[in-house]
């Protein structure tokens, strides 16, 4: 079925305001149950307004020198009664609430309940555990010790709280973060938040929250639409996230390879000197999965994220943004002058593997296979069998550029909904040990290899990613167009019209002849053998054109496991959110 391309836009909007920790609402999902668009009221622009009004007074009180309680259970009650229309009958508190709906942590020497309680005032079936906060407490951050005796982060408390009273969803907020918490039975548990501070110039986000979260949602609608079932059917589409992320992983692994290529091509190949192309792409392959591991520990609390040392000069889930604003202060070309953020990795590595002792940061060391420096020890500019404790480090330099496409990669998946590419936030929270997993295997269905000749990476059907060397797509060409076309439409399957465009349209821009010119290592012989073929080549994420040079390193697939018997094993996590963290998972090679 067609959909209205700006009811597609519409939602890609709100979703990108949303950050979300999990499967969410796929896009396919939300245009079955909203084709219209997000539900709009008549009294949308009423509330609208009243909610400008509302926050604007609760926020300046509560970040004023003396903060009013009243006022902030006031916004809280405004959101939970006008806005989301919870009728005072359905919203349940205090003695109302059943003793069975509470958790006790008793390792933990703690009992926690629900605030609040939305259910029928005509079944006794929990529909929404809620707990309200004070405005300064991150819901992501745990506690400080001295106030609770378990330290842990809101977030983390409602899901316990959901899984052990057998209640799927949740909401927690302080005022400006209102975070839903979704925990199906025996499935990655899911977390969503909205950021009040952008309903006002962000009316999308205010109409999403009403839409998904108003009472009408959970008792006026037939049960297939409901939140929960919603929900249900994006998660059986978690499948597709896995496989782009696995792609786009992969795409990362083939940027640092190439960018390490290069490296050593502009030293006269000295500097991965009796380094094999196998090991080039298992380094490579490796420090993914050293990012992918770090970003899921910082998000589950592991490491020390919101210590503002670590934030500052170690952090995974800062640098994205720090880098961000680098390239979009300086340019994108500055960007390949500086080379501090890889400096700034190979430190984080060593702090998880040898751990820290500072007098503000204290880490415990990790050790394992995953980290070990002295594993790659020319990704820090050092010659095999030297120590990381002893020799110094003249690291290798990968530019920020590229240390920014590697994390974006990561952070942010690129998803394809009726021709219009979806950014989404990825948080590694959501993911279970089978996801990374599954990431992983398909990484090891790939190698490194170096080329014999020059290849051509061509522009193929969608998801396709066809190749071609050079002489053989001259040796058709000499045979005549038509024999050129048919073989193009074997490689590529596109139409005989898109190619005969394509060989047609000149390569006029300069900038274009340019990164061809550097794609074919400034070789004006090759350039003009590749020249006719251009516009059929593929484009990378920096807009270089996919191009191997011959005796250049390149990513293939290949079956290296099969020979090596290389495999990641995992173990399920004993809670039953089977949670994931550094070590739960054994790598073998």
């Amino acid at each position: 079925m067609a959909h209205d391309r700006s009811i597609i836009l519409q939602h890609a909007r709100w979703l990108a305001l949303v950050e979300a920790s999990g499967p969410f609402l796929s896009m396919p999902v939300l245009l079955e149950a909203f084709p219209g668009g997000l539900d709009l009221g008549d009294d949308d622009a009423e509330v609208r307004r009243r909610v400008r009004l509302a926050y604007d007074e609760w926020l300046d009180n509560q970040e004023g020198t003396q903060p009013d309680p009243a006022i902030h259970a006031q916004w809280l009650r405004f959101v939970l009664d006008e806005v989301l229309t919870i009728a005072p009958d359905a919203l349940l508190e205090g003695q109302q609430i059943l003793p069975s709906l509470s958790y006790n942590a008793k390792e933990h020497h703690e009992t926690i309940r629900p605030h609040l309680l939305l259910q029928s005032p005509y079944e006794r079936k929990p529909r929404l555990l809620i707990q309200l906060y004070p405005h300064r407490q991150n819901l992501n951050r745990a506690y400080p010790e001295k106030e609770k005796s378990w330290n842990a982060s809101p977030a983390t408390r409602m899901m316990e709280l959901l899984r052990n009273t057998g209640t799927r969803l949740g909401l927690i907020t302080n005022g400006r973060d209102w975070m839903l918490v979704d925990a199906p039975l025996n499935e990655t548990t899911g977390f969503y938040t909205w950021d009040a501070s952008l309903w006002p110039e962000e009316p999308l986000t205010l109409r999403a929250f009403r839409s998904l979260l108003s009472m009408g949602r959970f008792f006026n609608v037939p049960d297939a639409e409901t939140l929960e079932s919603l929900l249900t059917k994006s998660a059986q589409k978690q499948q597709e996230v896995t496989d782009q992320l696995g792609d786009q992983v992969r795409r990362a692994v083939e940027t640092l390879v190439r960018t390490l290529d290069r490296l050593d091509k502009d030293s006269q190949r000295t500097l991965l000197a009796g380094i094999g192309e196998k090991v080039l792409y298992e380094a490579a392959l490796t420090l993914m999965m050293r990012l992918v591991f770090l970003l899921s520990a910082e998000e589950r609390e592991l490491l020390w994220l919101g210590n503002p040392l670590y934030d500052q000069n170690y952090a995974l889930s800062t640098m994205h943004q720090q880098l961000r604003e680098q390239a979009d202060a300086q340019g994108e070309d500055v960007m390949s002058l500086r080379h501090d953020a890889w400096c700034r990795l190979l430190s984080l590595f060593r702090v998880v593997y040898g751990g820290v002792e500072y007098a503000d940061m204290r880490l415990p060391a990790y050790g394992g296979h995953l980290f070990d420096p002295d594993r790659f020890p020319f990704l820090e500019g050092r010659r095999p069998g030297t120590s990381w404790l002893d020799t110094p480090a003249n690291p290798v330099k990968i530019d920020n550029g590229t240390v920014l496409h590697l994390l974006n990669s990561l952070q942010f998946l690129q998803v394809r909904i009726g021709g219009i590419v979806e950014p989404r936030k990825l948080s590694f929270r959501g993911l279970d040990i089978e996801q990374i997993g599954h990431v992983y295997e398909g990484l090891l269905d790939h190698t490194a290899r170096r080329a014999s000749t020059t290849i051509l990476g061509l522009q193929g059907k969608e998801n396709t990613e066809p190749e071609s060397t050079l002489e053989a797509l001259e040796q058709q060409a000499s045979k005549g167009e038509e024999s050129l076309i048919s073989y193009l439409i074997e490689v590529t399957g596109r139409s005989a019209n898109a190619l005969r465009k394509a060989l047609a349209q000149p390569l006029e821009k300069p900038q274009d002849r340019s990164r061809l010119m550097e794609t074919c290592d400034n070789n004006q012989a090759l350039f003009a053998r590749v020249l006719p073929y251009a516009h059929l080549l593929r484009r990378d994420t920096f807009n270089y054109f996919t191009l191997v040079t011959s005796g250049s390193v390149y990513v293939t697939r290949g079956d290296d496991r099969r020979s090596t018997g290389t495999h990641c094993t995992t173990r399920r996590a004993a809670s039953p959110n089977r949670s994931c963290c550094i070590r739960s998972i054994r790598w073998s090679t």
